[in-house]
Parts: structure tokens; sequence; C-alpha cells
């Protein structure tokens, strides 16, 4: 079966690379794409990487894999989009997108009617997402975050679903694999849920790291997981899964109770209990100290390494084995 999204097309057997446009309203960009049709028949997997500006890991893995796979080791079709998100990736590399400050992340499926980052995400859904029998998300700590590797999932009260998540979460081979109770908000893994579509999100470095020993680490999960979902042979190249993974549960956000600087006393990794204090913001103008506390008892997942944060700044993500 011929794969083709916009005006690209690939045949069975064959790679195509390109891009398409993606009208934002106020301006247009150019979406990079490759089209791995396998040999033989099998799911439809998509793969985004760039979602986020200053998360670099997934860009570069989803390029290294576009290069690395070749149509005639595939049952079914590939998707690759190594950037997702142009404006934020070229010209913000933050999580929020510099054409109108949104996080795309908090908003899919999106709204083709809406701003630039809501006609992003409605994009990605209508020419990406869409019919695709799995989904991942590729994500890293950005410019100014610490961040333990973990696969998050969703549950969705529809068991086959959740079943097909949590192996490909489990697939991936890392230690922590982390779900969230529910398929509600604006992530986009969350939103294929909604659709019916098994999806998942990696997280793989920190501090907006390029490091090659990282990326090496998310494209032999991203070899294992292809190979859990059927299309292509068992790998024998990749390094060997060390750790048993083990299911976590999000037990809380911790967010800027307002604006200035923040000094953290407890980083990723540290385990804290609900009230412990594990910071203070600073205002800059009058000395003021606002404590911020845990929310929740578990181990810091991922915590904000910058300096300067506004009100409403994720300052950290808390979560807690589920056995």
């Amino acid at each position: 079966m011929t794969l083709s999204i916009g005006p690209l097309r690939a045949e069975p057997g064959q790679k195509t690379r390109g891009s398409l446009p993606a009208d934002l309203g106020t301006t247009a960009v150019d979406v990079p794409l490759i089209l791995v049709n396998g040999s033989r028949p099998g799911p439809r997997v998509v793969i985004t990487g760039g979602v986020h500006g200053g998360e670099f890991i997934g860009v570069d893995a989803t390029t290294r894999l576009a290069g690395l796979l070749e149509p005639e080791e595939v049952a079914g079709q590939v998707v690759i989009c190594p950037v997702a998100n142009p404006p934020a990736v070229y010209g913000g590399r933050l999580n929020i997108s510099p054409l109108d400050g949104v996080n795309i992340n908090r908003v899919f499926p999106g709204n083709k009617d809406g701003g630039p980052t809501d006609r992003m995400a409605a994009w990605l859904f209508e020419n990406l997402i869409d019919g695709a029998d799995a989904y991942v998300d590729l994500h890293s700590g950005g410019i100014d975050q610490h961040l333990l590797d973990f696969v998050g999932y969703r549950l969705t009260s529809d068991d086959e679903l959740d079943a097909k998540n949590k192996a490909m979460a489990h697939a991936v081979g890392y230690e922590r694999v982390i779900f969230g109770a529910s398929p509600d908000g604006g992530n986009s893994h969350a939103a294929a849920n909604r659709q019916g579509i098994p999806a998942i999100l990696v997280e793989t470095g920190q501090l907006g790291d390029r490091d090659p020993a990282t990326v090496r680490r998310l494209l032999d999960g991203l070899y294992r997981l292809l190979h859990h979902l059927g299309v292509i042979e068992s790998p024998q190249h990749l390094a060997p899964v060390t750790v048993q993974p083990r299911d976590w549960i999000w037990t809380g956000e911790v967010e800027s109770p307002a604006g200035g600087l923040w000094y953290p006393d407890a980083v990723t990794g540290d385990e804290v209990t609900e009230g412990q204090t594990i910071g203070r913001i600073i205002d800059p103008i009058d000395g003021a100290e606002h404590k911020v506390s845990a929310v929740s008892t578990g181990t810091i997942i991922y915590n904000m390494n910058g300096l300067t944060v506004r009100p409403g700044t994720h300052l950290a993500a808390i979560a807690t084995p589920h056995d």
C-alpha cells in the first residue's frame, strides 16, 4: 500500500524524504518528514521529535533513525518527523513558541482555526497522527531542566488500549515507566489516546544535552519498541537492558507561586515528603522570599535548573513507584 502524506509518497519498499508546509495563520513553516514504507505489511508507526525547542536528543535520534531504517527491514510503515514544531525548535529553544508564547504540548489535538501553536498541533494531528497504529513522542530535559529518563503513558479506562500503552512503554527498556491516571489534558500522547491510538512519551537526557551516548540510548529504545510492534526483526547491535522497567505514578507538579529567582533545596532524584520545603523564590526587587513546598510525597523526576522563573513556571514533578 502506498504511504502518502500530502504530495509526499512512498511506495512499498521505498523511503521518501521531503517537507510539507503548515499554515499557522500569521506565518507558514516547513515540516520535515521521512516516510519509510516497508517491503511487508505491518502497522503504521508515527515518531515525532522537536515538539519543544531546546530538547535536542529526540531531534538527533529521529534524524539518525531516518538514515538507518531501510524499507527492506521494515514490516509496515514508519513516519518520522524530526522537527514537529519548527517555530519553537528554530526560533525559541524553549517549551513555548516564540510566535504566541504557547506550549504546544498543552493544546493537542489543537485547533485549525486557533492561534499559531493551536494550528501547528492541529496540522500534526490531521497529517501525521490520525490513522496511526502507534504514536511515539520524543522529549528530553530542556536547556533549563534536570530530568531522569522515563517513559510516560496514560490510563484511559479502555483495558485493551491501556494494555497496549503499557506494553509499548515497557518495551523501550527504561527503568522508570510513569503513568498518568487519565487521558485528559493537552499532551500529544494523551490526545492520541482519546482518539483510540496507542501512544507513549519518551523522555531522554537533560539540560539541552546532545551527547552521542544519550542519543544512542534513545535509539536503542526506539529499536526495541519497533521490534515490539512487529516493525523490525530483533536487532543484534543493541546494548543489553540492565534494569527491569518499573511502573510509577505521577503524584504532583509544583508550580512557581511568584516571579523571581529560583533557589532549589531539593533536586532531581531526591525523595521528598508532602509539605517539605524544596526551594525558595527571591524577589530581586525587595528581597522577599517565597517558600516552595512539595505538593506530594515521592521522587523528583524533573526540576527547574534555571534561575529566573515566572508565576506558574513548572519547578518540579513528583512520582512514586506503583507496585
